[in-house]
């Protein structure tokens, strides 16, 4: 009888404790891929990284990231996600049209975080919004009203500006769709768009070119061609002395624009960890949601005002979210 009980309670005592000496055993290490268009430092994949470090992500102990970036090389996009299919990541994040494409071309399993895009249902990357089917979701800029109020708030902050240059790449169908609204929007002001049409770095110099020579008095440049070609547009606009407008504050204090107006793409970088934690524990792409922004932020750079000989009135100032002095 002595013998049973004691058989009893060595066989409770390792049942109950099974459980933890499972949780002990180190569990399997997650690779993410993230793919880029631009070139590093990215602040935007640090404020990604952050985001994994808040949810409790810890790399080299519970993931790894693997950085693939095709420094405005778009060409270069399909073989960088491939090299991420074969190193078999486990998630792959990334932003803007062209490298959503890529990676959505490599790949119809593993599943794709968009931490910021345009138009996703329009570009042809998910079904709709709220279902976006296949292996990929995350998170869309999408506000159609976004690039004629940039107009509009240029037009007050420099009602001198006639002639505005918008920097875009006609093989991005996102900037194809913001094309047509930023033509509407500005004719509406009664401003001219220039458009400056940059596929690849050597199309930088003509793009100048051509804005001295129709006298552009302001430069606007989407996020995606800034993360390709920020040092180059820096660079002419401060020798031009021309007001650079950007889509988000990131660029205004990092690369000295004048303004920017849009949703905050750092948060939205942060936020899309949320969505590989999602993935990671099991959920699927086609089930969550894309979101989009709620808010929208004016920055004003009065010190980038002063080295181009600006003033900004102050009813423009008075409704910035930020002014950097």
């Amino acid at each position: 009888m002595n013998r049973k009980v004691l058989i009893y309670l060595l066989t409770t005592v390792l049942l109950s404790i099974a459980p933890f000496v499972g949780a002990q055993q180190p569990g399997k290490i997650s690779r993410i891929g993230v793919l880029r268009g631009g070139s590093p430092p990215d602040p935007f994949v640090e404020a990604f990284r952050q985001g994994l470090r808040d949810l409790g992500y810890v790399e080299g102990k519970n993931i790894l990231i693997e950085y693939r970036y095709a420094e405005g090389k778009s060409d270069r996009l399909p073989n960088l996600a491939a090299e991420l299919i074969r190193i078999k990541s486990d998630v792959i994040v990334t932003a803007d049209t062209p490298p959503i494409r890529a990676a959505k071309d490599a790949t119809r399993e593993i599943p794709i975080v968009m931490a910021v895009v345009a138009d996703p249902v329009a570009a042809g990357l998910v079904a709709s919004l709220a279902r976006p089917g296949g292996n990929i979701t995350g998170l869309s800029n999408l506000a159609p009203e976004l690039d004629g109020k940039r107009l509009e708030l240029l037009k007050e902050a420099l009602p001198i500006v006639t002639r505005v240059a918008w920097v875009w790449d006609p093989g991005n169908p996102a900037l194809v769709i913001r094309l047509k609204g930023m033509q509407s929007a500005a004719q509406a002001l009664g401003l001219k768009l220039q458009a400056l049409e940059v596929r690849n770095p050597k199309e930088l110099e003509s793009a100048f070119e051509a804005a001295i020579r129709e006298r552009a008095g302001a430069l606007l440049v989407p996020a995606v061609m800034v993360s390709s070609y920020q040092r180059q547009i820096v660079e002419f606009a401060e020798k031009r002395r021309l007001p650079l407008v950007y889509d988000t504050k990131e660029f205004v204090e990092r690369a000295g624009g004048l303004m920017s107006y849009g949703p905050d793409f750092s948060d939205l970088w942060r936020h899309a960890a949320t969505y590989v934690d999602k993935i990671l524990k099991g959920a699927k792409p086609a089930d969550l949601p894309v979101e989009q922004p709620k808010k929208f932020e004016l920055v004003i750079n009065l010190k980038a005002a002063q080295q181009i000989g600006v003033t900004i009135p102050p009813n423009v100032l008075v409704r910035a979210d930020k002014v950097i002095r």
